[in-house]
């Protein structure tokens, strides 16, 4: 049995499409939300799923449970879910977790394997887990010394309320002439870009840029790698995107490194720029892959550097997919034991 916690909210219902396309070994998948407690989904692959109001006791009777919840949330629930009569596998999708030293932060592609076995894991930053698929590959054949990105987030990152007062504004700029003021976002999203993401640190970068190089060195298993970001939020309505400067202890030919890229799992090579083909959050929308182009010599950093360009969907690679493919991987485990 495989349980959601949060099945109602936008990641929550993008895990249960990733179990039913996925062919995830389990014929029993159970829906827990408080808001929307007794609506019935409708699944091709598991039937009639009346969704139920959350509690301990219920998750525990999973043996994996996906957790699309609030950090609050979850710091208090997960290790109560987590072991028990089932050894329940808690798989968490939000903050609470990853920089706890004694709690896994898993890209399952990455560091996935043994890690995945444990029995409260936790998912990366959804910018982090995007830009993650692309430099991993780079990182094992020519070693990072410093990454430098750019964000360009989408308004799903900040729920569906932001894509609603996205599409409202759009809407009501072409009927009245006007956006009306914000609400979700610190500005007007229409028409803008907004140069923050998350509260700002004592050091002048967001909590959003901050996890970015927290979660890249955890996951990679190197502080030694410098990283700096701007995230900023963009006028799109999913899938974000990232410009993303690295510079490498080996020389790096960008030729080799797209043959690198192509070999990778979870990759698209996207780079044509003869035929005007590149990275886009529109083709990237409800795709496994990360899409990676645009890569060039750096010429700050010389042969020593790379500049390329990635898109990827959040709610997938960023938040479900990940979550789902690490419980494949715990499954896989236990069956094999």
């Amino acid at each position: 049995c495989v349980g959601i916690v949060g099945a109602s909210g936008a990641v929550g219902q993008e895990m249960l499409k990733c179990l039913e396309t996925r062919g995830f070994p389990t014929d029993k998948v159970r829906l827990f939300a408080k808001r929307a407690a007794g609506q019935v989904v409708k699944s091709k692959v598991f039937g009639d799923i009346t969704i139920e109001p959350f509690s301990i006791e219920a998750a525990r009777e999973c043996e994996v449970c996906l957790m699309a919840v609030s950090g609050g949330f979850s710091q208090e629930f997960s290790p109560q879910i987590k072991g028990g009569p089932k050894s329940t596998a808690v798989i968490d999708n939000s903050s609470a977790f990853r920089y706890e030293d004694d709690i896994p932060l898993v890209v399952p592609e990455i560091n996935g394997g043994e890690l995945s076995k444990a029995p409260l894991i936790a998912n990366p930053n959804c910018t982090t887990a995007i830009g993650a698929m692309a430099l991993w590959p780079l990182h094992q054949k020519y070693k990072l010394k410093k990454v430098i990105m750019s964000t360009y987030q989408a308004a799903s990152g900040a729920g569906a309320e932001g894509m609603a007062e996205l599409e409202a504004g759009l809407k009501a700029h072409a009927t009245e002439g006007a956006v009306p003021a914000p609400e979700v976002f610190a500005h007007q999203l229409p028409f803008n870009v907004i140069p923050q993401i998350d509260a700002f640190q004592e050091n002048g970068y967001t909590k959003e840029e901050m996890k970015v190089v927290w979660e890249t060195q955890k996951i990679f298993g190197s502080k030694e790698i410098s990283c700096s970001c701007t995230a900023v939020r963009i006028p799109t309505l999913r899938a974000h995107s990232e410009a993303i400067t690295i510079e490498t202890e080996e020389k790096i030919d960008p030729k080799e490194a797209l043959e690198v890229l192509k070999g990778a799992t979870g990759v698209k090579v996207v780079d044509d720029p003869a035929g005007l083909k590149y990275p886009m959050p529109l083709n990237a929308t409800g795709e496994y892959d990360v899409e990676v182009g645009r890569v060039r010599q750096s010429i700050v950093f010389g042969d020593k550097g790379l500049d390329l360009f990635v898109s990827g969907d959040q709610l997938l690679r960023g938040a479900a997919l990940n979550a789902v493919i690490i419980a494949e991987q715990a499954v896989a485990a236990r069956l094999a034991a």
